[in-house]
């Protein structure tokens, strides 16, 4: 389907050549006037392309509110305690943590800030919080929030940063989009920058020849980012994806990158461009390093499923038999958030910190795969 997107990025391949994968991607989910996460139409959920876990069940953010209050006990229970969540998605995550914390001493301590790219999204944020929105501020990048002390949180973004597209075959090729037959085409090259083989290096990551996968330089940039803007607190990720063992394992020679369009999955990112979602997923060794390397100290690594279940989302199971009209419904839909064949096992939550002290955290508990990083 030609796109007018699609007819931009042949229009620079035609002016400057050949394109990294990595700047298409940028192009088909960030170029602002036809990118797929700049569309005034992106929808998710139903009517979107994809959905998350805070479509499922409002038990989500009202478990990640309870990891919030912890942080915020571990930090001397501060009068002003500042949560920002980069990609707020449609705002259901701060709707539902905010509604669960309203009678709770530390909601009046907190001030919650939305990074929020899109205008169109930030007003479907605002429509869906009702009257909560007066605790929210809106901004448009992390830079734009300040001097943060509390916890800086993200559902389902690291996997939409823009990735580099590398094979390994006599030596380490990197593969570009170029024109071909008046399409877009992948064609292999030299890498276009040395810090790829220094990314798999640092990883101790060896490709057997054949072998194809993606290498998100961009995750270095966003904790050197948040260590920049996070003066003492906690950084939460929620993400699909692995330690660099399974990352790069034989079952995944070809790499994780998908692409998700009108509830579609398809492994042909150069289809669609700015109509298609476009993920890889998440090397969670890769995030720890970079967090090492910014001042940011790894305290966890989960399965979202054994987070949330070490969090007690068994006690609001429990109180919902007591009180929902449509209790199967519902329980059902909180099993997808936590059952392995769903994104119980898919996804996975990782926090790390900055700040004194050594904070132990409720959601690792049942299970803590930091020392597989």
């Amino acid at each position: 389907m030609d796109t007018p997107l699609e007819r931009k990025i042949i229009g620079r391949i035609r002016r400057e050549g050949s394109i990294t994968f990595e700047a298409f991607m940028a192009m088909a989910l960030y170029d602002p006037e036809y990118g797929y996460y700049c569309s005034e139409d992106l929808a998710i959920g139903k009517a979107g392309d994809f959905y998350t876990s805070a479509h499922l069940h409002p038990v989500f953010g009202a478990m990640l509110g309870r990891q919030m209050r912890e942080m915020w006990e571990f930090m001397g229970s501060p009068a002003f305690f500042t949560l920002v969540e980069v990609g707020g998605g449609e705002g259901h995550i701060c709707r539902d943590m905010l509604d669960s914390l309203r009678s709770s001493v530390f909601f009046d301590s907190l001030q919650y800030l939305i990074v929020e790219i899109n205008p169109a999204m930030q007003k479907k944020q605002a429509a869906l919080l009702g009257d909560l929105a007066v605790k929210v501020r809106w901004v448009s990048s992390l830079a734009e929030a300040g001097h943060v002390r509390g916890c800086i949180f993200s559902n389902e973004l690291l996997d939409a940063f823009p990735v580099h597209l590398v094979e390994m075959q006599e030596t380490l090729q990197e593969m570009y989009v170029a024109v071909k037959n008046g399409g877009l085409a992948l064609q292999a090259g030299p890498p276009s920058s040395p810090l790829l083989e220094k990314y798999l290096a640092a990883g101790s990551v060896v490709l057997e020849r054949g072998y194809r996968t993606e290498i998100n330089l961009r995750v270095r940039d966003w904790l050197r980012d948040v260590g920049a803007c996070l003066d003492q607190g906690f950084l939460l990720t929620i993400d699909y994806g692995y330690t660099a063992r399974d990352y790069y394992s034989e079952d995944r020679n070809r790499g994780t990158l998908v692409c998700y369009y009108r509830h579609q999955m398809n492994e042909d990112p150069l289809e669609h461009p700015g109509s298609q979602d476009i993920t890889s997923h998440v090397d969670f060794s890769a995030v720890k390093r970079g967090g090492d390397e910014f001042g940011l100290r790894s305290l966890g690594l989960s399965s979202q499923g054994a987070y949330l279940v070490s969090l007690g989302i068994d006690e609001e199971i429990q109180r919902l038999a007591a009180t929902s009209a449509d209790y199967p419904t519902e329980l059902a839909r909180i099993k997808k958030l936590i059952m392995p064949q769903g994104m119980g096992d898919s996804h996975m939550v990782m926090a790390q910190y900055k700040g004194p002290g050594d904070p132990v955290l409720r959601g690792f508990a049942l299970r803590n795969q930091l020392r597989y990083l």
